[in-house]
């Protein structure tokens, strides 16, 4: 069987068409601008990735399916010639995964705004340790796995579930098609405004993902969200709570950060599960932690969570991109981290000052995601922001996509954290904030630079540790 994917250098088109392969079938895909790390990758397992998109070029091909990624639109000739034809089916992602991965497995769905990544990493990882054999499906980079996708022998799949839709002609959210036996509900925000209407929408396709958890399933929820507190309750289905506060199933206690790493216990019921010394900061990774233990356990059939061990957590290496640090000396460190939300930037910054507590923080925040990019939150931006010492912003990515008046206005905001007794600056573009960081590069003695971004950030950060490098 000849399965095609359309777009298939972006991470989880790559990643999922290597685990497609995995099962045997024959894989074959097509990008726009082929470019590296993915496209390398598929390479070296033997995927032919073909350059462009040409309608005449598939029609010849005739696969059997054709799989859509959700970055591909109308006016695509290959989506165009797709729709006007009726002898090649095809399918997004997601409903590929539905059918052809997930069957027979035990599927463990990461849900919320903030941590996915983590928490799958997490999940797979105690999995993996515990002699599991999982699966997963991880949309980042693991530092202590074999890499982002994996097809496993074992019955437990961790599979990375974003409320994003699934494709241009199927608006549901990609976990819809996941099967959730255990379902984590991390934390529930506004987000993707490109695509919800607001915090009520946000939550409806929550709830829709609440609905298709079996009796036999959980879902593991925060317990601390207010937002998540109104999707419940959720009779049909096991509900455990996680959080700081007492009324939670799994409770986070005596939560200390400093620069070595974080410590925290986890208590399951009364019960000291264990305590944990990992080297991740901020308390949003100790309950990234805590959501990912107890899916590891229960996925692994555990009935009493705390016989699960946690010892492996101690040398969590974390996934890249996130607290990744790219220099450091004695005076000097960089780091990057993809956060493009307040709540993300603003627990970022704390975790990396418990880290870093005599240093100089500069944070650099592009404004690149279409929420991030939008007034939507800019006087929560600007609060997260105003923890930093000195703040540079970058220019609005795609600024052209909105009208002014909906627009972050960054310039506003550097005005507006000055004011509060942050150094800060907006720049016109991320040329001119390199060009000032060099200069704070030779007028410093030391400090901390952080680069806030889910995109590139234009190679800044490396760029930025390249002049450090002796």
């Amino acid at each position: 069987m000849l399965i095609y994917f359309m777009g298939i250098c972006g991470t989880a088109m790559g990643n999922a068409a290597l685990l497609i392969k995995e099962q045997g079938h024959e894989v074959l895909g097509c990008d726009a601008g082929v470019y590296p790390p993915m496209c390398d990758v598929l390479a070296d397992a033997g995927i032919d990735v073909l350059e462009g998109f040409d309608a005449a070029r598939l029609a010849s091909l005739k696969p059997d399916q054709v799989v859509v990624g959700n970055a591909m639109s109308r006016g695509n000739p290959e989506v165009e010639w797709l729709l006007d034809q009726s002898e090649v089916a095809y399918i997004s992602l997601p409903a590929l995964f539905h059918d052809t991965v997930l069957p027979r497995r035990k599927p463990v769905v990461i849900t919320g705004t903030h941590g996915k990544t983590t928490t799958s990493t997490v999940t797979a990882y105690l999995l993996e340790q515990a002699g599991a054999q999982p699966g997963w499906l991880i949309g980042g980079v693991p530092n202590d796995l074999s890499g982002g996708a994996k097809l496993g022998k074992g019955r437990a799949f961790v599979i990375e579930g974003d409320e994003y839709d699934s494709a241009f002609f199927d608006k549901r959210s990609k976990f819809i098609h996941y099967r959730p036996q255990v379902a984590v509900l991390n934390n529930l925000e506004f987000d993707h405004a490109d695509i919800f209407r607001d915090l009520e929408d946000v939550q409806r396709t929550f709830r829709h993902l609440l609905r298709i958890i079996p009796s036999s399933g959980y879902a593991l929820v925060n317990g601390d969200d207010r937002h998540i507190a109104e999707l419940l309750p959720a009779p049909w289905t096991q509900v455990l709570r996680v959080g700081t506060s007492e009324n939670n199933d799994l409770i986070i206690r005596a939560f200390k950060d400093a620069p070595t790493g974080a410590q925290f216990e986890l208590v399951w019921r009364g019960k000291l599960w264990g305590q944990v010394r990992w080297p991740l900061h901020g308390l949003f990774n100790a309950r990234n932690a805590a959501m990912g233990a107890l899916a590891a356990a229960l996925a692994s059939g555990c009935s009493d969570p705390s016989e699960f061990t946690l010892a492996a957590l101690e040398h969590f290496g974390g996934v890249r991109r996130r607290q990744d640090v790219l220099y450091t000396d004695a005076n000097w460190t960089v780091l990057e981290d993809f956060a493009h939300h307040p709540t993300a930037v603003s627990g970022a910054i704390e975790a990396l000052q418990a880290a870093y507590p005599d240093r100089t923080m500069t944070v650099c925040f592009e404004p690149r995601s279409n929420t991030a990019a939008s007034s939507q939150f800019q006087v929560e931006f600007e609060a997260a922001l105003a923890q930093a010492d000195r703040v540079c912003l970058g220019a609005v990515h795609r600024a052209e996509r909105m009208r002014p008046e909906q627009r972050l206005n960054t310039v506003a905001m550097a005005e507006s954290l000055v004011a509060r007794g942050v150094q800060a600056a907006a720049f016109v573009n991320n040329e001119k904030l390199f060009e000032h960081l060099q200069q704070q590069l030779k007028a410093q003695q030391g400090g901390v630079f952080v680069f806030l971004t889910n995109g590139s950030f234009d190679a800044l950060p490396r760029r930025l540790a390249a002049l450090l490098e002796p």
